[in-house]
Order: C-alpha cells, then structure tokens, then sequence
C-alpha cells in the first residue's frame, strides 16, 4: 500500500515563497489598506453630522484626545492602525488639526507598550530583564519626555501644525487647493463594490450602513498592515539583522537612528524595529546608548503609515495632520539628542526604571496597566 501523505524529506524541502510574489503580495496589501481609508471615510459621512458630534465630542479637549489616541493604540497594538485611522477621519472632515494633534501624540506613547511587553520574556532571568526592560523603557521615557514638552507648547504656538499646513501648501501647490490624489481615484472602485454590497444586497441605510463601512474599512486597515508587516518582515528579515549588527557593532549616532528609519519604513512597524532591541540588549550585544537612537529612528520611520493613508482622501488637511506627526517626531529628535545631558535623560529613567522592576518584578505588570490602561480611560472618562 503507498502512502499519499508528504514525506518528512518533501516538508523539510519545500521551497519559500519567492520574493517578487511576496513582494506583489505587499503591493497588493498596501492598496487593500488605502481602501480601508476611503471606506473608513465614506462610512463616516454616511454617519451623520448628529452621531458624528457624540462619538467625538470628547477629543476637542486636547488631554483627552492624547488618552483617546494611547488607548486606541494599546488597544489595536499598533500606532500605525491609529494614526491611520485619525488621517481617515481628518479627511473625511470629522475632526480638524487641532482636535487631530493631541490624538496623534498619544499614539506616539500608546505604541511603547509593544516593546515593555516583549521584555516581560526575560522575566525570570534578572540580570538579563533589567538590561531589556531598561531598552523597553527608554521609549517610553523619551516619548512621554517629547509629548510634556512639545504638546503644550503645539497648544500654546500651533509651531507643528503651522509649519506642517506650509509643507501642505508647498507639497499641493497652493492655499486651499483640493488633493486631486491619483491614488483617492484608483481606490473609489473597489469602495462602492462595498458600499453596493452593504447598501444594495445586505440592505443597510444610514447610520447601520455607516458603522458597517467603517468596521469594515477598520478591519481592512488593520489586515492590511498586520500581513504588510509579516510580508515584509520574511523578505528583509536576514538584511536587517546583519545591518543592525554591522552598524552597531561601529556605535549609535546619527547612523543608528536612518537605521531606525529605513528600517521602520522597510517593515512598516516600529513596534518590530523596537523590539529586536530587547533580547539584543538582555543579552548585552547592544548597549542601551546604541540602542536608543534606533528607537528614536523608528518613531520617524512608522510616520509613513500616516503619509500613505492621507494618499486615500480628498482633504489637504488629512496631509497636514500626517506631516504633523512627521514633525513631531523629528522636534523631538532634534529638542533631545544633540544635547549630551538632554540626551542622556531618556536613558536615566530607563535604567532607574529598569533597577526598580529587577528589584520587584511585579510592579511590571502594575507599571503597565496604570500607565497605558488605568491613567488614559480616567482621563478620558473626567475630560469627556
């Protein structure tokens, strides 16, 4: 009798997905998720101006539109999905720049959990959960850092958005001018398929078609850059450890942070980027100097998300809001590194932060829960 299951040989062989279709696989992704913008606004004007104004009347209060975006972003585990979708809701009109900004810097904190998180790994090896918490944690400290300087002072001078709505005007040609996108053009096909569908076949009118449009441009958003990371990540995984090593291995810098960038941008995560930094760091292969300025790097690179969705919408302001959270990342950039004792700060928290939880390790847990769940919902609850 033969046997018709793979043999153990045929399944150590089998051969990985070639690059060019992976490749087409992320050009196809990336198209997906643009389609998750137009629908996500398309679901929202069939919502209307009356549910529009109660879902997000919280956010014109600038502190609980930084909790709504640290919520957001813990929840969906990525600051790319939530800063994605305030570019939708932008340029759907919902929300202006104003309301936009806080939102978007809440985001830049709410993603550092990804990475204290992945240091719990280390947990029950002491010598080494100091050393990763401590790489976690500089993010959390240079983003927390970054957010109390530079968020008042946005609230007080509007200096990002200004210069963000200059970069607009320049980028589209004038003052008020309408984002004629190629990409808005290419991206309205497959939206009505989805609104006949929901509308025409299922039946659902107003507000039901509305939130069903927008659960549905939601999930495609998320799908699109959850399998864009994987895809990504397979293609370029081998480059990005030997680049990391090799750079590295010469001392942080300015080198490390384009690395952080190009490598973010690469794999259209930040939260990836970041956590390759915790077992190189617990287990001393890096330094926690030279792995902070590729943290800061990747804090720039994951702004590309918040670029490309504003590619889906017709508003110029959904462009400034992303160019908003371009600046914002480079102010703090350029407001902490160049400064030796400024520079070092980030890193001091880390390591006092990273000696506390060594010393009693269940705080870890209570750190997490209080900073990225407990403190914003209380916020959001008292500000609304």
């Amino acid at each position: 009798m033969v046997s018709t299951r793979p043999s153990t040989t045929d399944a150590a062989t089998e051969r990985p997905v070639p690059a060019p279709i992976r490749a087409a696989v992320v050009v196809a992704l990336l198209f997906l998720f643009l389609v998750g913008v137009g629908l996500l606004e398309s679901g929202i004007n069939a919502l209307g101006s009356d549910v529009q104004e109660e879902l997000f009347s919280s956010v014109s209060n600038p502190m609980a539109g930084l909790f709504v975006g640290i919520l957001a972003t813990v929840l969906a585990q990525s600051s790319s999905v939530t800063t994605s979708t305030i570019v939708g809701l932008v340029g759907a009109g919902l929300l202006g720049i104003d309301d936009a900004v806080p939102m978007i810097m809440g985001a830049n904190i709410g993603t550092t959990v990804t990475n204290t998180l992945a240091s719990l790994g280390h947990l029950r090896r002491p010598a080494e959960f100091r050393l990763a918490f401590a790489a976690a944690t500089v993010h959390d400290a240079f983003n927390l850092l970054a957010v109390s300087i530079l968020l008042p002072i946005e609230l007080l001078t509007g200096v990002l958005s200004s210069a963000a709505r200059f970069l607009t005007e320049l980028l589209l040609g004038g003052s008020g001018a309408e984002f004629d996108s190629p990409f808005k053009a290419a991206v309205k096909v497959p939206v009505g398929w989805v609104e006949e569908l929901w509308g025409d076949v299922v039946g659902l009118q107003g507000t039901l078609l509305g939130v069903m449009l927008v659960v549905t441009g939601l999930a495609a958003i998320f799908l699109a850059l959850t399998f864009v990371t994987r895809n990504m990540r397979q293609l370029i995984a081998a480059r990005v450890e030997r680049s990391i090593n090799a750079m590295l291995g010469k001392g942080g810098g300015a080198p490390a942070i384009l690395l952080g960038i190009i490598i973010t941008v690469a794999v259209q995560s930040s939260s990836i980027t970041t956590s390759i930094m915790i077992p190189l760091s617990a287990a001393g292969v890096v330094s926690l100097a030279n792995a902070y300025p590729v943290t800061l790097g990747a804090n720039v690179g994951t702004t590309i998300s918040a670029l490309l969705a504003s590619l889906a919408t017709d508003r110029p302001e959904a462009l400034t809001v992303a160019l908003v959270h371009t600046l914002f990342n480079l102010a703090g950039i350029l407001l902490f590194y160049p400064v030796p004792a400024l520079r070092r700060l980030p890193i001091r928290i880390a390591e006092w932060l990273a000696e506390m939880a060594a010393r009693r390790r269940s705080m870890v847990i209570g750190y997490v829960i209080v900073t990225f769940l407990v403190i914003p919902a209380i916020g959001v609850i008292l500000l609304r």
